[in-house]
């Protein structure tokens, strides 16, 4: 599964069987968990943003979280809490690597 050009690992909000996940603010609060794991560790009022290392988003209107690389070399246990969330709760778990050019737009409630 993994690659040597993948930097990111999305967590789909569509089951294996192909449901949608619920809640519908599932993604926020993975994310929301996630927001003291960032570079250089808990900063004052971190708790207010998500971390660069794990976003909430929309990819062809499937609400995900993407989650960086360097998550798992900085906090390796808040990297497998998050790739077991996907596992426990039957998601899709996929590598890919964002092209320079694209922005993640912000998950939208």
């Amino acid at each position: 599964m993994s690659t040597d050009t993948s930097k990111q690992v999305f967590i789909l909000g569509i089951t294996q069987s192909g449901k949608t996940f619920r809640p519908s603010d599932w993604a926020e609060r993975l994310a929301g968990v996630m927001s003291p794991f960032r570079p250089g560790g808990p900063q004052p009022g971190s708790h207010l943003g998500y971390s660069e290392w794990c976003v909430p988003t929309v990819v062809n209107d499937i609400r995900c979280v993407v989650v960086h690389h360097d998550l798992r070399d900085a906090e390796p246990m808040a990297w497998d809490f998050c790739m077991n969330f996907g596992k426990d709760n039957d998601l899709q778990v996929t590598e890919a690597c964002l092209l320079p050019d694209q922005h993640l737009a912000p998950a939208q409630p």
